[in-house]
């Protein structure tokens, strides 16, 4: 288990925080685990609807793009900005139990500049539920709007 706050990598609070715990992060994946509870988004009655099974790919790399900036700069954090493209989604199962045990795992398959490519696996116990595969573009500044000089939006 990993000692750090999952609020200092992840900019998710309330429902839509659905890591518990993260169980190993390094510069080029992160392991989670999460118990889904009637308060989670896409709750109906007794279970969650399985698309979120990307929410849990995108928190869990979000832990381990987080922790490894997190390193770099002595532990502040910036407020950067993230867009992310599904490249691809399988799901398994329709729905996730209430009560489940999940492990998320993200990994860093490639990275250049500010574009970066996530694989995501998602099991109950031993049994895979999902895989995922996400695209990262993070902003390097803190406004995507800036102008670089070439006739941009606040000329």
């Amino acid at each position: 288990m990993i000692d750090v706050d999952i609020e200092q990598l992840i900019p998710h609070r309330d429902r839509m925080k659905l890591i518990d715990e993260i169980i190993e992060s390094d510069d080029e994946k992160a392991v989670t685990e999460s118990l889904v509870t009637k308060n989670w988004p896409l709750f109906e009655e007794t279970y969650v609807n399985s698309i979120i099974i990307i929410e849990l790919v995108a928190q869990t790399a979000s832990v381990c793009i987080g922790y490894k900036e997190l390193k770099k700069t002595d532990g502040k954090l910036g407020g950067k900005g993230w867009l992310v493209g599904i490249k691809s989604a399988s799901f398994f199962i329709d729905k996730i139990s209430l009560n489940s045990r999940v492990i998320t795992y993200s990994k860093i398959a490639f990275n250049f500049d500010n574009y970066t490519q996530i694989l995501g696996t998602v099991k109950t116990g031993s049994k895979l539920i999902g895989e995922v595969n996400l695209q990262v573009m993070r902003a390097e500044s803190d406004s995507v709007l800036k102008s670089n000089g070439g006739g941009g939006i606040d000329e």
